[in-house]
């Protein structure tokens, strides 16, 4: 059940000028008008506790949210329970769109830690793009951007091998957390770690691999100096390595719209 939020550094402020995650310089810039148009345009902001759901899957009357801090992932499910995690969801993704092009949610979203959303109506997107075209742009590229990220992982549960899968996961989401500026850099300035919430059998669903294969392929890049997890932290120790294992080359940073 959604609630409310109350911790300060987690709550999504009630204007968006105060916005946090526009002042990590991850995000493209907007203008002032914009920005107000985007205050107006959002209707609440919500809390959804670690374990709770964010989206039902196959229900429809879903609404868009952009997650303002906290981790949650996508998923389809059968009917036995088994579910493929489609993806991680981090701060400033947009989610619920694929709602708006079918009659009930084509997928689910559960929140990992707690998470804090802003909340847009569905049936003020026709205004958005009719008013702000910049803006309606701005969350076709997303959309965009969301479906390279599927082909990406389609690739990685395709045609990588075990060892392969987990060392793209982890250089994946390190790099992604730490373009976010959430990365915690140690005294020496020399490494650094990131939260680390998941655990191994969510690893196993987001690469198609068993739960014993998953603790086996983890060991094994442990044991090779490869990375840590420890205390719900992750530190990669070989990011070269890991590069190399997963075939991973990562491109500049490009600016990503936030709505």
């Amino acid at each position: 059940m959604a609630t409310k939020n109350t911790t300060p550094a987690s709550s999504c402020p009630p204007h968006c000028r105060d916005c946090r995650l526009r002042q990590t310089g991850a995000f493209t810039p907007v203008e002032p008008a914009t920005l107000q148009f985007i205050e107006k345009f959002r209707s609440d902001t919500t809390a959804v506790a670690a374990g709770g759901t964010i989206i039902h899957e196959q229900q429809p009357g879903g609404k868009l949210f952009t997650i303002y801090a906290g981790w949650a992932f996508r998923y389809k499910s059968l009917s036995d329970g088994r579910r493929q995690i489609l993806n991680f969801l981090l701060p400033g993704d947009l989610v619920g769109l694929q709602q708006e092009f079918s009659d009930g949610a084509m997928h689910g979203i559960e929140a990992v830690t707690d998470v804090s959303l802003c909340v847009f109506p569905r049936d003020g997107l026709w205004a958005l793009f009719r008013e702000h075209p910049a803006l309606g742009y701005d969350v076709t590229w997303l959309s965009a951007r969301a479906e390279g990220v599927v082909d990406d992982h389609l690739l990685t549960t395709g045609q990588r091998n075990a060892t392969e899968r987990v060392a793209m996961l982890l250089m994946h989401l390190y790099r992604r957390l730490e373009r976010l500026g959430l990365e915690q850099r140690d005294a020496d300035g020399k490494g650094g770690s990131i939260d680390w919430p998941i655990n191994q059998q969510h690893i196993a669903d987001t690469l198609g691999l068993s739960l014993v294969h998953t603790n086996k392929t983890l060991r094994r890049l442990r044991h090779l100096g490869l990375h840590e997890i420890r205390d719900g932290r992750l530190r990669l120790l070989n990011t070269r390595a890991l590069e190399r294992i997963a075939d991973y080359y990562d491109m500049p940073r490009r600016k990503v719209p936030l709505l």
